[in-house]
């Protein structure tokens, strides 16, 4: 089997990593004013340095800041953008896990301005990245220009800025094409688009609050496509980007489930990216049927590690569950992750940092054993 030398690779991770508890003081601290900006970046530049290393020793090709820096896996970087306002409306989203319900409640959004970007948002965060990384590379995870639509809509555009929602779209298209290029001049070889409204799309009831709202719900996936390829196109060459679909990730609960097949074709054969971190832990995801559409220049990263339990999965299980897939997609094109990350949000999920690095290093295990 050929080594993966580009991402993605064959043992990878999504992104977000559980906060060091000396970390979340720091920020409780700095919120409450009883420590600066620069004292709560050397906390973070320390916890950074830790996990980088962390990540290398249990034998993984790359590395994030595990987004210590941020509040939430999106909104610092939506609101980074110009043209976006931060609102006093609360948005609550309603989450579920295996004990019951466990909603999210998170400030909204108002385009307001001209989209666009001052400099690579998160461009420090990278150079510090790079910085501390001896052995893997260096991944940036940003959301998908899909995630401002989805969590304001229409609704969220000022019309005396956007009358016209294809105006906003060609403008949020083009900021986040400024954002790659910035990114890529930076260095950055692995950019991560992340997006839940593809994977909301495949829940009928998702689908349903969009038409509720005069939606065009059954075509609105075609869109979020269009757009994220405007955004890459003429991307740099030597610039790998994989997006990751999950259903939602708050606390060890989600709020969306069902399989792919909604959007299966036309995302797989029409979104222009290297590869797709899929969710696939449980029942939640569907099957791999859909995976038949993905074309031979794609890979998929099957998310079969669970984020959102302590449980440890068998190797039995994993490798298992890898021939399945690979009825559908030949071994060559997979490699495996945990299904999301494991903090999405600050809070975390309901697991320990050894508990998250043992399913780390175990994906490890697997994908050495499977690949080689």
């Amino acid at each position: 089997m050929t080594p993966r030398t580009t991402p993605p690779f064959r043992a990878d991770h999504v992104g977000s990593l559980l906060r060091p508890q000396g970390l979340l003081d720091a920020r409780e601290q700095h919120r409450q004013g009883h420590l600066d900006a620069d004292g709560l970046r050397a906390v973070e530049d320390d916890a950074i340095r830790e996990v980088v290393q962390q990540q290398e020793a249990v034998g993984l090709q790359t590395a994030t800041d595990g987004e210590f820096r941020r509040t939430s896996w999106h909104m610092d970087f939506i609101y980074a953008l110009q043209g976006v306002s931060r609102t006093d409306e609360m948005i609550k989203v309603h989450m579920r896990n295996t004990a019951g319900d466990n909603d999210f409640t998170s400030a909204a959004l108002r385009v307001d301005g001209k989209l666009g970007i001052d400099g690579p948002i998160f461009g420090d965060a990278f150079r510090f990245l790079q910085s501390t990384v001896t052995t893997g590379t260096p991944k940036l995870t940003i959301p998908s220009p899909s995630m401002v639509h989805y969590r304001g809509g229409p609704a969220s555009l000022d019309p005396a800025v956007y009358p016209d929602e294809d105006a906003f779209w060609d403008d949020l298209s083009a900021a986040y094409a400024d954002q790659v290029r910035e990114i890529a001049a930076l260095g950055c070889t692995y950019l991560q688009l992340d997006d839940t409204s593809l994977a909301y799309l495949n829940d009928p009831a998702q689908r349903a609050e969009i038409a509720a709202q005069g939606r065009d719900a059954e075509h609105q996936h075609e869109r979020y496509i269009r757009q994220i390829n405007a955004a890459l196109a003429g991307r740099p060459d030597g610039l790998a980007v994989t997006t990751h679909m999950c259903r939602g990730n708050y606390r060890s609960s989600w709020a969306a489930e069902g399989g792919y097949d909604f959007v299966a074709e036309a995302l797989f054969t029409q979104l222009d990216v290297d590869g797709f971190f899929l969710e696939y832990d449980d029942a939640r995801s569907g099957t791999f049927e859909p995976l038949r559409f993905v074309p031979p220049d794609k890979f998929v990263v099957l998310g079969l590690v669970t984020s959102k339990s302590p449980v440890l999965e068998s190797k039995a299980d994993l490798k298992r569950r890898i021939d399945d897939a690979a009825r559908y997609v030949p071994l060559e094109q997979l490699c495996l992750s945990p299904q999301c990350g494991f903090s999405s949000t600050v809070e975390g999920n309901d697991l320990t940092r050894d508990e998250q690095f043992a399913k780390l290093a175990l994906i490890v295990e697997v994908a050495q054993e499977v690949w080689g």
